[in-house]
């Protein structure tokens, strides 16, 4: 009997397996402790007002405890951003509500929502740190959640018509068109509004773990706390190695869980002629090659999705029963409730708002005036680099390979720790902080037109970029014809949130504490941050309130209408 004999090869993938399937038990078996160790401390004893330490030796801790913060915040914006989305693509009657009401909540400062939530988490869990993470989480997630949301309705407002005829010709019930169709179609934009999404997380970080409140002081250990620290007392050693923490997290982050989803999102992309230039992913490459992944995948997950998307071509649709009675009152019972919840908010609003002066109102309104006019101007100037360069990106593999990563790094490095140096190069400059505020606001708005524009133009189909060549346009040819028509849906959806994100950047670039100084200029986000420090929640609600004015009146009169030629007239059929 003659033994096989391994080529080298083979024994160099087997070699390589084996060292995966190490790799991927080591980080189950982190991924265990890891739990174990953040249950123990959520679940003790509360430690307000945690001292940070400056020590880089305090750096791995306090990077896994953001980390935390931020994947259980991630989740939960996924969840709700899947249900929301849906609910308002396929709800005609609540479509319009549901879209506005989306534009306003991404639009409200995390200031705004800062001393309700934490307060209330804190008072639900007085005696437990699960009451100050959950706070932060939460805050977190309203800094995450609103472009995901937007992003997954736009996707299915743009499903092409044929694969719905398609979908009702194989007699695909609910669960399988969202399984089959509506998630697969929306995977590539999601994947790209999620990038973005945990960067504006990170962005939003040095707030939502440090936050005090007249004599309550809610300060946890993290990257943003030991950041927001360093940066008060003026330690440049201290923000340096945080910031190099934050770089290192990201890029480990890019590496390990981006690439892989982006290289597995392009499988998704609405072509009928395969694209020469695939996106690839070495982690990705390395788990299809271990043989613990195939084993997982063959007897766990695949029989699960199976059941999940099990054909309904065997099985009759059941024709639609009629509503029955409980049915019949419970949706004017919820119209109701819902009348009767907004009544008691305004009134309790209108007590609040009975202390606000005539003056405080009109400052109220002029500084809305002015931070609209940076908004519009951030609006212009992250628009005219980020649409050639995202399009750019998109379409150029080796380009995405190199600048993907940089962007997301970018992207997530918190602008407020790089704005002394802004300030301090504006100053010298002759500028002031009303500049300043629009440089800091397209820090953090930019990247949301970027990361959707690259979604975008990595889903324009091979065959109309192929049509293109073959019929020689020339490049404005190319840009009116395909580029153009083809991200105008995620364009928009990068707008909208790029508007809320400079809508809600506003709090920290209007009001900025610098040297031990504090340097404010007029505007929204100013008065909101001031209110917010001084406890003043009478100002602080009109401010929010006129903020949300403002954004349901440019709902209404710029994107229902953009998101609408979206859904007709560029949506991409055959």
């Amino acid at each position: 009997m003659t033994l096989p004999v391994l080529s080298r090869s083979a024994i160099r993938e087997q070699s390589w397996s084996a060292l995966v399937d190490l790799l991927v038990f080591s980080i189950v078996l982190a991924a265990i402790f890891g739990v174990l160790a953040v249950g123990r401390y959520w679940l003790g004893a509360v430690t307000p007002a945690a001292l940070i330490s400056h020590s880089p030796s305090a750096l791995p801790k306090y990077a896994f405890y953001s980390l935390v913060r931020m994947t259980v915040a991630y989740f939960l914006s996924l969840a709700f951003a899947v249900g929301y989305g849906y609910i308002a693509a396929y709800t005609p009657r609540v479509e319009a509500v549901m879209v506005a009401a989306l534009d306003i909540l991404q639009s409200i400062p995390v200031l705004s929502f800062l001393p309700g939530v934490m307060l209330a988490m804190a008072a639900l869990f007085p005696s437990r740190q699960l009451g100050l993470e959950l706070g932060s989480i939460v805050l977190i997630f309203t800094g995450q959640v609103w472009n995901m949301a937007f992003s997954f309705y736009s996707s299915l407002k743009s499903i092409p018509r044929e694969l719905r005829e398609a979908a009702d010709i194989y007699r695909f019930d609910r669960w399988q068109r969202f399984l089959e169709l509506e998630l697969p179609y929306a995977t590539i934009g999601l994947v790209w509004n999620s990038i973005v999404s945990v960067a504006s997380g990170w962005f939003f970080l040095m707030a939502c773990e440090m936050f005090v409140l007249r004599n309550h002081d809610f300060r946890l250990p993290g990257l943003g706390s030991y950041l927001q620290t360093a940066a008060s007392n003026d330690d440049t050693g201290a923000i340096l190695w945080g910031l190099a923490a934050m770089i290192a997290v990201i890029t480990l982050i890019d590496q390990i869980v981006w690439r892989p989803l982006i290289a597995w999102s392009d499988r998704f992309k609405f072509e009928q002629v395969e694209s020469s230039a695939k996106v690839t992913s070495p982690i990705l490459h390395l788990l299809l090659g271990s043989r613990a992944f195939h084993w997982v995948s063959a007897h766990a997950v695949q029989p699960a999705w199976n059941r999940l998307t099990a054909h309904a071509a065997a099985h009759t649709p059941k024709p639609p029963r009629p509503p029955s009675k409980t049915a019949a009152w419970m949706v004017p019972a919820a119209g109701v409730a819902l009348f009767l919840l907004a009544a008691y908010a305004l009134f309790h609003a209108a007590l609040a708002l009975k202390g606000v002066t005539l003056a405080e109102l009109l400052s109220t309104i002029t500084a809305a005036g002015a931070t609209f006019v940076r908004v519009i101007v951030a609006l212009l100037i992250a628009s005219l680099w980020t649409i050639p360069a995202g399009v750019a990106i998109g379409f150029n593999r080796k380009l995405a390979r190199i600048a993907q990563p940089l962007a997301q790094i970018a992207a997530s490095v918190p602008a407020t720790a790089l704005f002394p140096v802004v300030l301090l190069l504006l100053v010298r400059m002759g500028g002031g902080l009303s500049v300043g505020a629009v440089v800091l606001m397209l820090l953090g708005t930019q990247w949301y037109i970027l990361f959707n524009v690259i979604a975008g133009a990595m889903a324009i189909p091979t065959e109309l970029r192929e049509a293109a060549s073959v019929f020689r346009f020339n490049r404005r040819q190319r840009w009116t014809t395909v580029i153009l028509p083809g991200i105008f849906p995620y364009l928009v959806t990068g707008l909208v949130t790029a508007s809320g994100g400079a809508w809600n950047a506003s709090i920290v670039a209007e009001y900025v504490h610098f040297r031990k100084e504090t340097l404010s200029t007029l505007g929204l986000g100013a008065q909101i941050t001031a209110a917010s420090e001084a406890g003043n929640f009478s100002v602080l609600l009109l401010s929010t309130i006129v903020m949300a004015v403002l954004v349901v009146c440019i709902n209404r009169l710029v994107w229902r209408p953009m998101y609408r030629l979206a859904e007709t007239r560029y949506r991409l059929e055959a």
